[in-house]
């Protein structure tokens, strides 16, 4: 599983699930109870670029292979397209599901 937090965030909810108090880390991490408290409730958020991460672990041509399947291109079509054999899209499909599963 890939990890999305900031160094910051990770410890600061490492820390609130091992029950230290916000003032407690705010002297820690010198910050003010009201930064650790904002940083511990943002950290639950989903981040605009945690779906970049995504594409940044497929290579071009694996996006390429997964966005045409995803439009409804056969196997074959794609394979036309591509100027490859039906039998290597296949395999980067393959590929690309595996890398995507470890997510």
């Amino acid at each position: 599983m890939v990890n999305h937090m900031r160094p910051l965030e990770a410890r600061v909810r490492h820390f609130r699930d091992e029950g230290v108090s916000y003032d407690e880390m705010a002297w820690r991490f010198r910050r003010s109870p009201g930064f650790i408290r904002r940083v511990s409730e943002l950290s639950e958020m989903g981040r605009p670029g945690a779906v970049a991460v995504e594409r940044q672990i497929l290579r071009p041509i694996e996006r390429v292979v997964r966005d045409s399947a995803a439009r409804g291109l056969s196997t074959t079509e794609i394979a036309a397209r591509l100027r490859r054999s039906p039998e290597w899209v296949r395999r980067v499909e393959g590929y690309t599901a595996y890398k995507l599963s470890r997510l």
